[in-house]
């Protein structure tokens, strides 16, 4: 068993990105300005937030928090987004999400310029990532499959089992291994809260990748021996520990890990890729890759 060291690998692209920066800002030229709108004071996402602005200092990009009261209207918040949307100084921005109940997440996205569209949410990119086009391709999953193509795990002509039909997560990353590409090329097979027989599919799995929103959900006797997994969860439990609670993914580390080829650690795995592929995505909207 090995695990995917995803802080190693996110370092290794951070720097990357950073000598591309500097060669823009020895150029004297503007570097990649990233923003983000933040609704409302959710822990969660407040910490995203800050892991982002710390990651754009690192390489040296801009970075731009627009803070909004959770009572902001929903035309006041598509207001917002138009601004950024002309603001030629902003190449790439985010709307944090969850927003506040009586916000239409769905209208908002729709709102984004798909050019500035960096968390890859627009209708635009979600279809021309359907499509095979260029496109931005949501931070997580884009960072599952970096994760594998740094550790030249072979993917064609596998079975990959995903575990969770999110817009943001599982629907993406199924569609990415089973394009026609490296990494990709699989036969995939998307689970969900409604599949029977749960555990006899995902015991046929070469390649696991849980994002199911349950903690410790995938347990050794749901996986075979050799299987490559992914866990993409990310769980707060409370314990009785100095800290007062400890980490833990969809996956049970310690029934699972044994029978495994490699798989991911809940931290250290694939949490560290996300924000990576968010910046990856602002350096080809800054040199517009996607749009001309």
């Amino acid at each position: 068993m090995e695990l995917i060291d995803g802080k190693k690998i996110a370092e290794e692209i951070k720097r990357e990105i950073a000598r591309k920066s500097a060669e823009i800002i020895d150029a004297e030229q503007t570097p990649p300005h990233l923003a983000a709108i933040l609704v409302g004071n959710d822990p969660a996402s407040e910490t995203y937030i800050a892991s982002k602005e710390k990651a754009c200092r690192a390489v040296g990009f801009t970075s731009s928090v627009y803070r909004y009261p959770a009572e902001i209207s929903e035309q006041q918040l598509l207001e917002a987004v138009d601004f950024l949307n002309n603001d030629e100084e902003v190449h790439g921005f985010i709307v944090q999400l969850p927003l506040p109940r009586h916000i239409d997440a769905n209208k908002v996205i729709e709102r984004i310029n798909p050019a500035k569209d960096v968390d890859g949410f627009h209708p635009v990119n979600v279809g021309r990532l359907a499509l095979g086009l260029p496109s931005y391709v949501p931070a997580t999953p884009a960072g599952i499959v970096l994760l594998l193509e740094k550790y030249g795990i072979e993917t064609e002509g596998k079975h990959c089992v995903v575990l969770g039909r999110s817009n943001i997560v599982g629907t993406p990353v199924s569609l990415l291994m089973s394009r026609k590409a490296v990494p990709g090329n699989c036969t995939v097979t998307l689970c969900h809260s409604k599949t029977t027989n749960l555990a006899e599919i995902t015991r046929q799995a070469d390649i696991l990748i849980a994002a199911i929103g349950q903690p410790g959900f995938v347990t050794g006797d749901m996986v075979k021996e050799g299987v490559v997994v992914v866990d993409v969860g990310i769980h707060r439990i409370e314990d009785n520990s100095e800290k007062g609670y400890h980490i833990t993914g969809d996956v049970d580390f310690k029934s699972v890990a044994p029978k495994s080829s490699y798989i991911t650690p809940v931290p250290g795995g694939v949490g560290l890729m996300t924000i990576v592929s968010l910046l990856l995505n602002t350096l080809k909207a800054y040199n517009r890759e996607i749009y001309s």
